[in-house]
């Protein structure tokens, strides 16, 4: 990996070809099988695989070509989740909120076949990828169990199952999405108890992506969460997020968002790289990984990939400038 300094990373989904956007599309209305739907997100992964290589990315993700809804594919996996009415989620997107109807159990593993498929297609590591306890529970509604706390710790226990078979596969880095967690401030106990059980016997580099909300309501707070990274979208906010560490030290391996991925246009390499050197000055350079704010699946390919290719130049940029400041004159 590069020298092990500034090491970049995507959040874990990028946009579709439309390829297989039409054959899910074809699926849903069953005019294609579920072997013909696997093949073309296996030739998708693969292309995604080999596009991040091509990038110069570090430390790569399977792009989740099979997922839709990042809560709705995990709900239709366990036992004890049900399909609810359609909800929108952003612009005129909509999903299925899923209910928790009855105890949540896990009866095989969900995503591990995915990681050790992408994982067999490159040398680079291949994070494994999971939606947290807290968001779960947060984007479903809950029948089944007494308290908000209750449906969490199940939850936890799903996706500990889960987060340790990823790691038994070879998973060197391991991401808990909890981009709900700023949803209810007052519940952040809950989503830190919730990733204790998640995270506890892990040897893995453990991750936690948080985008877009309040998240100086959570902070210091989340600092708290059993993860060795917070992985935050800083770009669309303009890294003001970064001021609340001149009060409260961070004291994590921050993976740095410098893209806006809700905008077609993509920054120039200068201002992504600005955004590396403000990330800088609050974490050290083995510390820091730069990356898009948020997942790609919104965008295009091409815009997805050209939206890595600059967080890869920024880098390099910096790269280079640290480089020189460490040689002596």
């Amino acid at each position: 990996m590069s020298d092990q300094v500034l090491l970049t990373t995507t959040v874990g989904s990028f946009g579709k070809p439309d390829y297989l956007q039409k054959a899910r599309n074809a699926n849903a209305r069953g005019k294609l099988g579920e072997s013909e739907l696997t093949e073309l997100e296996r030739k998708a992964t693969e292309e995604w695989i080999r596009r991040q290589e091509r990038l110069d990315l570090d430390i790569l993700v399977d792009g989740e070509m099979y997922r839709g809804d990042m809560v709705a594919y995990f709900a239709e996996r366990l036992d004890g989740f049900r399909l609810g009415g359609l909800v929108r989620s952003y612009g005129n997107r909509y999903y299925h909120k899923p209910i928790i109807a009855s105890k949540v159990a896990r009866p095989k593993p969900m995503t591990v076949d995915w990681f050790r498929f992408s994982q067999s297609l490159t040398d680079r590591p291949v994070k494994g990828m999971l939606t947290g306890p807290y968001t779960m529970l947060d984007w479903s509604y809950n029948e089944a169990y007494k308290t908000r706390r209750d449906a969490a710790l199940a939850l936890a226990e799903v996706v500990r199952q889960e987060a340790e078979d990823l790691e038994a596969a070879g998973a060197k880095y391991i991401q808990i999405d909890e981009p709900a967690i700023h949803a209810r401030p007052e519940e952040i106990e809950i989503a830190i108890e919730a990733m204790g059980v998640v995270t506890q016997n892990l040897k893995a580099k453990t991750v936690s992506h948080i985008c877009y909300g309040d998240f100086a309501a959570i902070y210091p707070k989340v600092l708290e969460l059993p993860v060795d990274q917070l992985d935050l979208a800083m770009a669309n906010y303009g890294y003001r997020w970064l001021e609340l560490f001149d009060k409260d030290p961070f004291t994590k391996e921050l993976a740095i968002g410098i893209v806006d991925v809700h905008t077609h246009e993509t920054e120039t390499v200068a201002v992504a790289a600005e955004g590396i050197r403000k990330g800088l000055r609050y974490v050290s350079k083995e510390r820091l990984l730069p990356h898009p704010d948020c997942g790609l699946k919104t965008r295009s390919v091409d815009e997805s990939e050209e939206k890595c290719r600059v967080v890869v130049e920024a880098t390099k940029l910096v790269r280079k400038e640290l480089a020189r400041q460490a040689t002596p004159a």
